[in-house]
């Protein structure tokens, strides 16, 4: 059978919100001067702890040093919103 469901609806049933990160970051080349690169993924709120991992990798990996990053957070569906209905609907 197939997965109709989506891995971001799944992710919001488990309490994830959109959360998107402006990552200000000093260039290699001329540091004195700052990028910035967004990003955006599912994750759990306050803890984010895919904004860490993602944060985590850019430390060990590139060669860009963070200056700031700048966080927010949406939970498109909310628990109250939320509720299974079990019963049988007939259309004639």
């Amino acid at each position: 059978m197939v997965d109709r469901v989506s891995r971001e609806f799944k992710l919001q049933m488990k309490g994830y919100g959109l959360t998107t990160a402006e990552i200000h970051y000093h260039l290699p080349d001329h540091p004195n001067l700052l990028q910035l690169y967004v990003w955006q993924e599912y994750d759990l709120a306050p803890e984010f702890p895919e904004l860490r991992g993602f944060l985590d990798f850019w430390t060990q990996t590139l060669e860009g040093a963070l200056h700031s990053v700048r966080i927010a957070h949406q939970q498109l569906v909310k628990p109250s919103e939320w509720r299974t209905v079990e019963g049988i609907i007939s259309l004639h």
